[in-house]
């Protein structure tokens, strides 16, 4: 999976992230994962004051609010092919 997005439950700004991530995935048909980071030690000591992290192709493409715009440029400018 090329798109990971670390949430928690209660998180507008994840809300907001899903539903921008809805909105690329529509466009672009790249699917993407949620990851819940509760309960998990070394994910909240990584993530925990930026949730949401958006990861592409395992590195970080930013947190707290996804970047449509700049998202759909990235996926273009890396898709195979």
């Amino acid at each position: 999976m090329r798109l990971v997005l670390y949430t928690r439950p209660d998180c507008h700004l994840c809300e907001d992230a899903k539903a921008a991530l809805a909105r690329v995935e529509a466009a672009t048909g790249e699917a993407w994962a949620e990851i819940d980071i509760t309960g998990d030690d070394d994910l909240e000591e990584e993530y925990g004051f930026r949730i949401p992290v958006l990861l592409l192709d395992g590195k970080e493409h930013g947190y707290w609010r996804v970047e449509e715009e700049r998202l759909l440029n990235d996926l273009r400018l890396s898709s195979p092919g």
